[in-house]
């Protein structure tokens, strides 16, 4: 089959139907069965949600508010249907932020984005996400199972350990970030491995610029990508046609203008705004900071479903560095560890493919056993390692910058 199941071709009015009448549902159970959603959703009335205008009306609930919700009402925010007694996982996110998970079938439902990805049942699947206190690994373990696969659980790092089993167990498709594929391809040719068994791979949670892509297929690896997040899942993902990205059969989607809950036109950029139908993580009206636009049209490949253009940047200074979440609170608890530190901003850039980061820090105290100490905080809160420039007070633009993110990709 090309397509994962039918509803990928469906017409588009059938589709909006469905999605509209299966909103007025899980707004109806969270609001019954969730008490964060209880008080988010106090004034609503669900058996009103019948169009995409009396979807506009409700309250954004963003992600950066999810850290303030979890701290009020542990561990969850109220916003889960089922008491975490229930659920087999939760996870960990930067932030902190936590997130539910259920062993019982794909339920981030990225099996999709690796079915349009070329995984098919019997294919072997080198899993290179996370597994320890995110998601990740175990979101796309499960998106695997449900497209029949076998899963190699790789996780991060041990990169000359991976080689050895990638090159014994000869696995035909990898998951990760686009990154840790190129330092693959690239340890495996220094070190003499071979890898060459690997044709398809599904990547996230960084840019896939152009040239990066080109690199993949010179080696005869076949790469798409798809968007998502821990706590909605899957949103997008890119089909062979590679021609934007294709909207997730159980999100309804919407991009606003940043900082408001108001839609914006077809074509202009905004913030990316969703509604997932999971009935045990009813999200309703989440807004991610990221920023994407509608295409118009559908997909050459069949697909009827919208098109995004895909992440299109951050609308607010949170950044993604590596797959994971850099958030401007975090830079302020590394601050506020060091009181010698008068200001501090953190330079995200992309070398070679690889993300980096910096932290700009004005001191009076610019020795390297300061800095050292700035670098152990950088990795303890951010759970990322970083380099950290030191200089002296006035050096920083005073422009209120927390986050900096310079990468560009050509």
């Amino acid at each position: 089959m090309d397509y994962f199941d039918d509803l990928e071709t469906r017409d588009p009015e059938v589709r909006e139907q469905a999605l509209l009448a299966e909103l007025s549902k899980q707004v109806d159970n969270a609001i019954r069965n969730a008490p964060g959603w209880a008080k988010i959703l106090s004034d609503v009335q669900p058996a009103d949600l019948n169009s995409r205008e009396a979807l506009a009306g409700l309250p954004i609930t963003r992600k950066s508010e999810l850290n303030t919700r979890q701290k009020d009402d542990p561990p969850l925010g109220g916003l889960t249907t089922a008491a975490s007694s229930k659920l087999d996982w939760v996870f960990c996110s930067p932030g902190p932020i936590y997130e539910p998970g259920t062993r019982g079938g794909d339920f981030w439902r990225m099996g999709r984005a690796l079915y349009a990805a070329g995984f098919r049942r019997g294919d072997t699947v080198h899993n290179t996400f996370a597994y320890h206190l995110t998601p990740a690994g175990h979101m796309m373990e499960a998106g695997a199972h449900a497209c029949g696969c076998v899963v190699i659980p790789g996780g991060v790092g041990n990169t000359e350990q991976q080689l050895q089993t990638i090159s014994h167990i000869q696995p035909a498709r990898y998951v990760g970030t686009p990154s840790f594929l190129r330092i693959l391809l690239e340890k495996a040719n220094e070190l003499g491995f071979d890898v060459s068994s690997i044709t398809n791979a599904a990547v996230g949670g960084e840019a896939l610029p152009p040239s990066l892509r080109d690199y993949f297929r010179s080696h005869g690896i076949h790469v798409l990508q798809s968007y998502g997040t821990a706590d909605l899942g899957l949103v997008a993902y890119e089909s062979p046609a590679m021609e934007g990205m294709i909207l997730d059969e159980s999100v309804i989607v919407e991009i606003v203008r940043p900082g408001t809950g108001d839609p914006v036109n077809e074509g202009e950029v905004g913030e990316v705004v969703v509604t997932t139908l999971n009935p045990i993580y009813p999200l309703i009206r989440f807004a991610t900071g990221d920023l994407s636009a509608i295409l118009s049209g559908q997909s050459p490949c069949g697909r009827t479903n919208t098109r995004i253009k895909g992440w299109m940047g951050r609308a607010d200074q949170t950044t993604k560095v590596k797959g994971m979440f850099v958030h401007p609170k975090q830079i302020a608890e590394v601050i506020a560890r060091h009181p010698e530190i008068n200001r501090a901003r953190l330079v995200v850039d992309n070398i070679d493919h690889v993300d980096v980061m910096t932290l700009h820090c004005e001191t009076s105290d610019c020795s390297d056993q300061f800095r050292n100490e700035i670098a152990v905080s950088l990795q303890a809160v951010c759970k990322l390692k970083g380099d950290v420039a030191l200089s002296q007070p006035g050096s920083l633009a005073n422009d209120g910058k927390v986050i900096d993110d310079i990468r560009t990709y050509e």
